[in-house]
């Protein structure tokens, strides 16, 4: 792990909301190809922070680079040409559209038109949804509308994809097909950082572990360590 290259660094990452304070002085490393959990009660920062990688939201304090280049005032879709794709907690599918056109989209707009389709089913196919290519998303059963969602993700060969608590809703067997495909990804190179409910999830799928609790971190290592840890148990675990 260590011999990798930091691919994600965030230093004193802080964002309010009027007087209230959502996160405070977020320090996060993670290294290229890394599997990353984060977890932390309802409310404690992680969808905030998340959104402050992506670009949904602008930090008030400190800074985030990807490979190295600040992402302050980039858009999404800029900060999606560098390398970073994120799922979001509900899909967000274009309803009128197909599902291999869903997939297609990102890729028109990247540069990529002219090799679109193919690289559209491509994704499809990695997510074992090429056989419902021409379906409408509102025919599709939730995990395979999570199935969507992380095609749409990966559509652009990130460095980074941010898994926004993908199992949500999801039966047993429909969240061991999502970790067997995240890992899948893993394994083809991506750094995946996941925010998840799911705990049976998180330490399948983590090889590193941070918890959040009230806008701040207060955990950071190997998942046994630090789910072993009073506080985390306190704060997080322990309200289950």
């Amino acid at each position: 792990m260590s011999g990798r290259e930091i691919l994600l660094r965030a230093e004193a990452v802080g964002k309010r909301f009027g007087g209230f304070t959502a996160l405070q002085g977020i320090d996060l490393e993670l290294r290229a190809g890394e599997r990353l959990g984060l977890i932390g009660p309802n409310g404690s920062g992680k969808s905030t922070f998340v959104n402050c990688i992506s670009g949904d939201f602008a930090a008030h304090d400190g800074q985030v680079t990807l490979a190295g280049k600040p992402l302050a005032g980039l858009k999404p879709h800029r900060r999606a040409r560098l390398g970073l794709a994120r799922t979001f907690q509900l899909p967000q599918p274009f309803t009128s559209l197909s599902v291999l056109e869903n997939v297609r989209v990102p890729l028109l707009f990247s540069g990529e038109a002219a090799e679109a389709s193919r690289r559209a089913l491509d994704c499809l196919e990695q997510v074992e949804l090429a056989g419902k290519a021409d379906k409408l998303p509102k025919e599709l059963t939730q995990v395979e509308q999570r199935r969507l969602e992380l095609a749409r993700a990966i559509a652009l060969r990130p460095q980074l994809l941010i898994a926004d608590e993908a199992m949500a809703g999801l039966s047993h067997a429909e969240v061991d097909q999502i970790i067997a495909l995240l890992l899948r990804l893993n394994a083809a190179g991506t750094a995946v950082i996941m925010i998840e409910h799911i705990m049976r999830a998180v330490t399948a799928f983590a090889e590193r572990l941070i918890v959040f609790v009230a806008g701040r971190k207060i955990a950071d290592g190997p998942p046994q360590a630090v789910l072993a840890l009073r506080e985390v148990e306190d704060a997080y675990l322990g309200k289950q």
